[in-house]
């Protein structure tokens, strides 16, 4: 008789208190894309000819650095489930590259409205993508700080196969931080 084993996974996976952190963090960004979504629909035009200003080819950069750099976060996770730290520490070296290379991105195309002489008051398309994608922007700063704990600690043995928590749940928090890309890059850069 074949008796299959049944294995326990923790449910959310990580620690708790960061799910209700990244709910509450979502909760922020869905008021966020509400009041966009409203205000556009009042001004139409508006919104259509100024968001034609935006670089769309390396908002598309940045989408792809975002989900390459989630791709080694996950392929670290599952490393250290196989108990190769090395290969972990790598996978988190890479993902850290992968958000380095969507901040300088962004800051060029911030230097560049800058120059331009957009601001937050230039009117209200720029108002909310300003607002919008520098709030991202913070995020993806903190997620890459939460990386190189991630990356310092695997380095040092902390996790292992039975001891992933940590590493799961920073994990958790930069997937977050690709959901609201995700969502973002389509809203400001190409629905019209």
């Amino acid at each position: 008789m074949y008796i299959q084993e049944t294995i326990k996974t923790k449910y959310p996976p990580g620690d708790l208190a960061l799910w209700i952190f990244i709910c509450a963090e979502l909760l922020v960004f869905a008021v966020f894309f509400a009041a966009y979504a409203f205000t556009r629909a009042s001004n139409i035009e508006l919104f259509n000819q100024y968001q034609a200003t935006l670089n769309t080819d390396l908002a598309l950069l940045n989408t792809i650095a975002l989900l390459t750099s989630s791709y080694f976060v996950v392929s670290a996770i599952i490393a250290i489930k196989e108990n190769k730290q090395q290969k972990s520490t790598r996978f988190l070296f890479l993902s850290i590259i992968g958000g380095c290379a969507f901040l300088i991105m962004k800051m060029t195309e911030y230097s560049h409205h800058m120059s331009e002489g957009i601001n937050l008051t230039t009117n209200l398309f720029y108002m909310f993508y300003l607002s919008l994608t520098f709030f991202h922007f913070m995020h993806v700063i903190l997620g890459i700080m939460i990386l190189v704990v991630l990356w310092l600690n695997t380095r040092k043995g902390l996790y292992t196969a039975d001891n992933h928590d940590g590493l799961v749940s920073g994990g958790a928090y930069w997937h977050m931080v690709d959901l609201v890309w995700l969502i973002l890059f389509p809203l400001i850069y190409i629905m019209r």
